[in-house]
């Protein structure tokens, strides 16, 4: 009994076995495929071709990935092309901080010229573009109220003058008993009351831009002046023109702008993140494309204590002297602001560095024949190099000269 029981099991082991083989194609003898961890190089599957393991070093193909920004070039090409390398260097660099800007008039020497009397032009003196001195007469302006006010003080004074005469009788007549006291006090309260009509009138010519000297001319109404000359307030010169002959006005109607372009504000925008490093007294320099070679030096005088929330930054506002009226209102900048504390850069040549759209690249030799593209951030020229604040480590083999061509070879790559 016990040799028939074994006899069954063995038949039934022996069975599992055979179905394992048979349904496992992992354990195929003919596949010669086996597991990762055994393998170690080339499989030979079933019909006998040989598949490449992708984690083995070995199996790599020497042809680059066209999608990869490394250029690969042949020891001629690289000698035609005059490709040099060199290691990029260590340095210390008093970084500026460089924003663009826009040249704005002086605010405070950007005058809006208008009449002090109501009217009608009737004459314009002053062109667009006309440099302009303190006091020069720009516009005349017929004006009613002009000569009403005029016309008022005349009237004032004259009633004031009746007066007088009329109390100097009556305190004659009291002095000798032809007149009563009341009258006599009555005369003399009224006499401040004229006086204040007086001053009044006076103070009105005055305020209209008549002086106190012809004031004290006005006697008649042949003396009254109709017309009142608009003169400018500063010196400089007429940026906007809005007065022509026949143009009704009144007291808000500016007639013409006249600038002071001795000094001009360039305005910057600054981000948070720059807060810290710049304040009210920063030097700035001003370059601009239009003058090459022109360093224009100044201060920052000013910083807006709100951010805009759209940006993220404050308006930032310099103050420079504009000698021969060279910066013009609305170009565009570069605001250099001034050094801040020393830190580590590292150093390229000039040459080194290519501009690819908005973004400023080097070439790095990652290997005999191959270079890599690199976006870097750059600070300021010191000499024939210039520093890098980030992309780049000291000692990057980076093509020096030829770095041109490699920009021409990564363009042509899909």
């Amino acid at each position: 009994m016990r040799a028939a029981l074994a006899v069954i099991v063995a038949v039934a082991i022996g069975g599992a076995a055979g179905c394992s083989r048979d349904g496992d194609p992992g354990r195929d003898q003919g596949s010669g495929i086996r597991d990762q961890k055994d393998t170690g190089h080339v499989s030979t599957n079933a019909g006998g071709e040989g598949t490449s393991n992708p984690e083995t070093p070995h199996s790599r193909s020497p042809i680059p990935d066209p999608r990869s920004p490394e250029i690969t070039l042949g020891p001629d090409m690289i000698a035609r092309a005059g490709i040099k390398t060199v290691a990029a260097t260590k340095g210390t660099a008093a970084t500026s901080l460089h924003l663009p800007g826009v040249v704005q008039p002086n605010a405070y020497k950007n005058i809006d010229v208008t009449s002090l009397v109501s009217g009608r032009v009737t004459q314009v003196h002053a062109e667009l573009g006309q440099r302009v001195m303190l006091n020069e007469v720009l516009a005349t302006v017929y004006s009613p109220e002009l000569a009403d006010a005029q016309t008022t003080f005349i009237a004032a004074r004259a009633e004031h003058l009746a007066h007088d005469q009329a109390q100097a009788r009556t305190q004659r007549l009291y002095a000798i008993g032809a007149a009563s006291r009341q009258e006599l006090e009555r005369l003399e309260a009224e006499k401040s009351e004229m006086d204040a009509k007086v001053e009044t009138a006076r103070a009105r010519l005055v305020l209209l831009g008549i002086p106190e000297e012809k004031t004290q001319r006005l006697a008649s109404p042949a003396d009254v002046v109709t017309t009142f000359d608009v003169k400018s307030p500063i010196a400089g010169i007429v940026t906007k023109r809005n007065a022509n002959p026949g143009l009704n006005i009144d007291l808000a109607t500016a007639l013409f702008t006249v600038t002071d372009l001795s000094t001009v504000w360039v305005i910057a925008d600054l981000y948070e993140r720059d807060f810290a490093g710049v304040g009210v007294g920063s030097p700035v320099s001003i370059t601009t494309p239009a003058y090459p070679g022109i360093d224009l030096r100044g201060r920052v005088d000013y910083i807006d204590p709100q951010v805009q929330p759209e940006t993220r930054t404050a308006k930032l506002r310099a103050e420079l002297p504009n000698s021969g009226s060279r910066l013009r209102f609305g170009m565009f900048v570069d605001v250099s602001i001034g050094a801040r504390s020393p830190r580590p850069v590292v150093m390229v040549p000039k040459g080194a560095v290519q501009t690819v759209g908005a973004q400023s690249v080097v070439y790095v030799s990652t290997g005999p024949g191959r270079f890599e593209q690199r976006a870097v951030t750059i600070g300021d020229a010191m000499g024939n190099d210039v520093a890098i604040s980030s992309g780049l480590e000291p000692g990057d083999p980076v093509v020096s000269e030829g770095a041109f061509f490699l920009r021409a070879e990564r363009e042509r790559l899909p």
